[in-house]
């Protein structure tokens, strides 16, 4: 029996090797953490940019169509179903068939006139509200990302 518990003990992990491996998942986790979440805004600012830069182009090829972008009482819903039976639509303008949302999940804002040329399209960031900094930052049609 002797043997046997001999065995077992080998097998068994101490109190203070257990301790010292989650110490080191611990330190790994707060220093990969970080670095991770940058990461992730990072790529949701690059999301929302690409797509804006995708639904400028699918209002070109509307307008190329129609002869004119969508007034603002249809928005960018026009882009995907015609609205008004205009029978120059050639759409959907966008695949697959649908408006996308910003990567936090909130609206594009289409704004028909815009001030910063023939339309604008706003992205809020993360927290949805006008202005902001960092991920809180608007992503704009006309130059980026506004820290208005």
């Amino acid at each position: 029996m002797n043997k046997k518990q001999n065995k077992r003990s080998k097998h068994n992990f101490t109190l203070i090797e257990v301790v010292v491996v989650v110490i080191i998942l611990v330190t790994l986790a707060s220093v990969a953490t970080p670095v991770y979440l940058n990461y992730v805004k990072k790529a949701n600012t690059g999301a929302a940019q690409t797509q804006l830069k995708l639904l400028q182009e699918a209002l070109t090829g509307y307008k190329l169509d129609v002869g004119s972008y969508p007034d603002s009482s249809n928005g960018l819903r026009a882009l995907v179903e015609n609205i008004d039976q205009n029978a120059k639509w050639d759409g959907p303008y966008l695949q697959p068939a649908i408006v996308p949302k910003d990567p936090w999940g909130n609206e594009y804002i289409y704004t028909i006139p815009g001030e910063h040329g023939d339309f604008d399209l706003v992205s809020y960031g993360a927290d949805g509200q006008p202005g902001g900094t960092g991920e809180n930052a608007d992503i704009t049609s006309w130059g980026g990302e506004s820290a208005e």
